[in-house]
């Protein structure tokens, strides 16, 4: 399964819970509204944070992007203050990943490699509520957009429209019960769909069973065990700056990390990159730079799969990759604004 898998989940599902707090959950909406008040955005962000991170559910997530389509099994609990969730590809190479709040573990069972990781997830959703959750409506416009039938259940849907030629549009679908998303899709300027993302089956109130992630975790005889720690970053003090901003993003983090998955079947990646997150609140944006090395580094390009651009490109002794779910013209942004400072 691609990055959009994860993507989906945790920056689209950003607005999904509009409807648990205007509409209580049960009200048909049958037109759209005018946008919603700025000032309502971050009560429904954080209302759709404890949805998805309270909630127990199992299902069937399927992707289609850039003429692909890839599905996974996952799977949610809670228990107590504790979070278990586990992911299997469908498709494609195995896959599997198992997480037990902030540790992290991805199986490939046919190459017998596991890579075991502490996430901080504060660098995902909270941080980026944090950073950018109360100006999501500088940049976008919220409608309501009526009501419609998802996996079984019933959806409310959310459009969402940006302000500028700089970011994508979204329209989501969010339960109306729980407030779980359901679906969502990225909308280019011309309302084209450029990447959608699922549920075809969803069983929401499952009971939780932790041991079905915990024992999996216990059960790497035979693996080759990759232990990786991300560790924390200042983009100036390593020597890098945007010299001018790109508007509506902000900074949320930046690590040292290894590049590439060792799963992959393309030897490790250093351990050297240099990685700087940029978000609006809902879009997201990386910034990986390294030492450049010709024999594993290409010519300049482009490419574009979906929703995601990324551009790549020599800049003196360094190799900069830059990644984001935003056109591309919103790259080249970011890159022509990357300045070495020493």
């Amino acid at each position: 399964m691609r990055l959009a898998f994860g993507r989906m989940l945790f920056a689209l599902v950003c607005a999904a819970s509009h409807f648990t707090a205007v509409a209580g959950g049960t009200a048909a909406v049958t037109t759209a509204v005018a946008p919603v008040d700025p000032s309502e955005v971050r009560a429904w962000l954080m209302r759709i944070h404890k949805a998805a991170s309270s909630r127990n559910y199992q299902g069937t997530f399927v992707v289609s992007a850039g003429g692909a389509v890839s599905s996974a099994r996952i799977a949610h609990y809670c228990l107590g203050a504790d979070q278990y969730e586990s992911i299997e590809t469908l498709d494609g190479k195995a896959r599997n990943v198992l997480r037990h709040n902030k540790l992290v573990y991805t199986l490939w069972p046919q190459s017998r490699v596991a890579l075991v990781e502490q996430r901080d997830l504060q660098t995902r959703f909270p941080a980026l509520l944090q950073s950018g959750g109360d100006h999501i409506a500088e940049h976008y416009d919220v409608h309501a957009d009526g009501v419609q039938r998802v996996a079984g259940r019933t959806a409310n849907v959310l459009s969402i429209s940006p302000k500028d030629d700089r970011r994508y549009a979204y329209r989501l679908w969010a339960d109306q019960t729980s407030g779980l998303l359901l679906r969502a899709e990225v909308l280019d300027a011309r309302g084209r769909v450029l990447e959608s993302a699922a549920f075809s089956e969803l069983a929401i109130g499952a009971k939780p069973q932790p041991q079905n992630v915990l024992a999996p975790m216990g059960q790497l005889e035979g693996y080759r065990v990759v232990r990786r720690k991300l560790t924390p970053a200042d983009f100036e003090a390593e020597g890098w700056r945007l010299s001018k901003s790109v508007p509506g993003f902000a900074q949320v983090g930046c690590v040292r990390r290894p590049l590439s998955a060792p799963g992959d079947d393309a030897p490790d990646a250093p351990a050297n990159v240099l990685q700087a997150v940029y978000s609006d609140g809902l879009a997201s944006v990386s910034v990986f730079i390294e030492p450049y090395d010709a024999q594993r580094h290409g010519t300049s390009m482009q490419t574009s799969i979906g929703a995601t651009q990324t551009m790549m490109r020599r800049d003196g002794d360094w190799w900069v990759t830059v990644v984001g779910d935003v056109p591309p013209a919103t790259l080249h942004d970011f890159a022509a604004a990357l300045t070495r400072i020493k």
